[in-house]
């Protein structure tokens, strides 16, 4: 396929340029590490995410509404409002003014909204010089590039490339030097401020209650444009728009905090109405260009409508695996990163997104970070489902979402599926035919798998045990059955009742591979097995991290709009979905034998786990156990991506084993005897990648396990 060979040979490039990427997961990483210190300052911490989701729904219910009452309220105050149906029409009525005025200089202060319609062009057509007055909006202008973050537009870019770039403006040779780029950079601009026919924004937030407008910038910039020429243009996506003065003052926390770890951006500019430069002056006007270009038709879709809630402060970037290592000139469109996915699919075309959507590895992390709590995973599921029904699916993909069904043959012929996979020949075979790296080490499977080792039971009666229906997945059903024993037996030693109800993998791999309609029928399918079991009271215990993550979030959201009675049952599955860990740590009534005294371990926090914990659970477990455990990290995920590392080529493997590099690092020089996780296939990657030993902590306890012998949970 070619769009995928041409997405290859971009994230190739992008590898090639270490330099490049060295700087941009120090970026990335500064970003997540100071905003996880400025939240936890906050009162409440990351639960005024809550509080965001709340406003932008409550006001994205009633956006025609407060559309209608911020233009009112806007003109009372002397402002000339336009509803710009397209990109183009919102051009027309800027051209139109601009030459009404006779200008020939604009100056520019940074503006997504702005790069969505590709402003710059048609206006500089016109014979009218544009000037970005953002310096890393400024940079690529220069070099006549894409922003490369929505946040920090050059932040590929280092100080030697800058100061080359402005070499001409300046008086003599202009070193690499931060303050001495700043000073020419600032002798340069200031005529522009000064001279400038119209000054041209966008806006972080439009006030409904007053007709205001709120305008955020670490530099400064934003502010002289919008005050200091006679003409102030503004354009805003009309989501930005919210009800009253008290939302907006949210939207000012929310924006820089999620962005770069501040609790307020350095310049923050309220304007409702212009007043005149002085008492004399010339007459001065401000134009609000209120943009929708699509933003209607995407309030009508269920799915894709929550992208709207994006406050464009681009933490999803700060913490995207892939993103953080080939950037946003491969990893976008115009708008890039994770949310740039579905909002480019919604705004510049399905083609467009389709390009790069496939750099999602399915983590889930961008939705955990996210301010609003979009669910941005769920969407770019959608997109690529959307994009394989137009230029198809390749192999490996269907492969991977075929696990269970692969396990099944694996386990049918085992040993001989085992013996083959450890053979170089077969292994060669199996890339250039279905695309599996003949690199990355693959589980072998059971002759006897555990859904043979046990018998479906229906749900406990009501008794002094707690009751737990157990879910295996499908590591510990066709490759690990001793795992999944072992995790029965530990229940069973702690006191409870376990079952095993009928039951299939989970079907992650279809989500993250974009097959919602397997995806659908696969949660149909458990959650119509587990719903007797947690309208009975069971609780349901799975040592796998992704599978509790799709009983507890992804099955309720895939089903809530196939029937009021799934989503019922999804929701009932969900509520008695609960960690492995957290429930051996609940009915532990005594401190157990110290069998790990003296050993060392460092954790790995799987992403999937994130949503519903923070591994202290695994922690206090082994804790009380005698072992020093430390949770080592860097933020994001350590690339596996659930199966997408174990496929060959640039968008597998090679870009896997580059996102993971920091971590392999990481826990090489942690001092620890070995690492400690609860997934899968975290597991594999690590372990290639360090060399440490890898287990699960169901292995480092002693017994009990069951036994089987055809009857059933003994």
């Amino acid at each position: 396929m070619a769009q995928r060979r041409e997405l290859e040979a971009k994230i190739e490039a992008s590898l090639n340029k270490s330099s490049q990427r060295g700087a941009l997961y120090r970026a990335m990483k500064r970003g997540r590490d100071s905003r996880k210190t400025k939240v936890s300052q906050i009162r409440g911490g990351d639960s005024f995410r809550k509080e965001v989701r709340e406003i932008k729904e409550r006001c994205l219910e009633a956006q025609d509404v407060l559309v209608d009452r911020f233009a009112e309220k806007a003109r009372e105050r002397g402002a000339k409002v336009f509803l710009a149906e397209d990109g183009p029409a919102a051009i027309g009525y800027i051209l139109n003014l601009a030459k009404a005025k006779g200008a020939t200089h604009l100056a520019k202060s940074k503006s997504l909204t702005s790069e969505e319609i590709s402003v710059n062009h048609p206006l500089e057509e016109a014979g009218i010089q544009v000037i970005e007055t953002d310096l890393g909006e400024l940079i690529i202008q220069r070099v006549h590039e894409k922003p490369f973050h929505l946040v920090f537009p050059a932040v590929h870019k280092t100080a030697e490339e800058v100061a080359e770039i402005f070499q001409e403006d300046a008086d003599g040779p202009l070193e690499a030097d931060v303050d001495d780029i700043m000073a020419v950079v600032r002798r340069y601009l200031r005529p522009i401020f000064l001279n400038a026919d119209i000054g041209m924004t966008g806006a972080n937030v439009g006030i409904a209650e007053n007709g205001g407008i709120v305008i955020e910038t670490n530099e400064g910039n934003a502010r002289l444009v919008s005050s200091l020429p006679d003409v102030h243009i503004c354009i805003m996506g009309r989501e930005k728009v919210v009800e009253t003065i008290d939302d907006a003052l949210m939207m000012m926390m929310a924006h820089p905090v999620s962005a770069v770890g501040q609790h307020l951006t350095t310049y923050v500019t309220m304007m409702a109405g212009r007043s005149p430069a002085a008492a004399d002056g010339p007459d001065r006007e401000t134009h609000l260009v209120i943009l929708d270009n699509g933003r209607t038709r995407m309030q009508q879709d269920p799915l894709f409508k929550d992208a709207l809630n994006c406050i464009r402060c681009g933490a999803c970037m700060n913490i995207c695996p892939t993103y953080g290592v080939v950037g946003g000139h491969t990893f976008g469109h115009i708008y890039p990163g994770p949310i740039g996915i579905p909002w480019t699919a919604e705004v510049h075309g399905l083609k467009e997104a389709g390009d790069f959507a496939h750099l999602c590895i399915s983590c889930g992390l961008c939705k955990e970070i996210c301010p609003a709590e979009i669910d941005i995973p769920m969407m770019i599921a959608a997109v690529k489902d959307k994009d394989a029904q137009e230029r198809g699916r390749p192999r490996v993909d269907r492969l991977m979402m075929d696990a269970e069904r692969m396990a099944q043959f694996g386990c049918a012929t085992a040993p001989v599926s085992n013996w083959l996979m450890k053979r170089p020949a077969f292994r060669w075979v199996m890339e250039k035919t279905v695309g599996v790296d003949r690199r990355r080490d693959l589980p072998a499977f059971s002759r006897v798998p555990l859904n043979k080792r046990l018998v479906h039971e229906p749900p406990p009666t009501a008794g002094d045990r707690c009751r737990v229906a157990f879910f295996a997945d499908l590591y510990a059903t066709y490759n690990n059955p001793e795992r999944g024993l072992k995790a029965i037996g530990q229940l069973e030693a702690a006191g409870c009742q376990v079952v095993w109800p009928e039951q299939e993998g989970c079907g992650y791999p279809a989500i993250g591979y974009g097959d919602l309609t397997r995806a659908r029928d696969i949660a149909t399918r458990n959650v119509n097995r587990l719903a007797p079991y947690a309208e009975a009271g069971c609780l349901i215990v799975t040592p796998e991290p992704t599978a509790a993550y799709c009983l507890r979030v992804a099955y309720p959201k895939l089903l809530k709009e196939v029937s009021p009675s799934l989503a019922q049952a999804a929701a009932s599955v969900a509520r008695q979905t609960r960690g492995f860990f957290d429930l051996l740590n609940e009915m532990e009534e005594t401190d157990p034998v110290q069998t790990l005294s003296g050993r060392r371990f460092g954790f790995h926090l799987p992403c999937h786990e994130r949503p519903l914990s923070d591994g202290d659970a695994v922690i206090q477990y082994l804790k009380r156990r005698g072992a020093e455990v430390t949770l080592v990290e860097t933020g994001t995920c350590c690339g596996m991506g659930g199966t997408f590392g174990m496929k060959a080529g640039m968008l597998g493997y090679e870009l896997s084993q580059a996102v993971g590099e920091p971590l392999f690092q990481a826990f090489s020089e942690a001092d620890v005897e070995g690492i400690v996780t609860e997934s899968s296939v975290c597991s594999i990657h690590l372990a290639e990648g360090t060399g440490l030993p890898l287990f699960h902590p169901l292995e480092l306890v002693g017994e009990p396990s069951i036994s089987t012998a055809g009857d059933g949970i003994a």
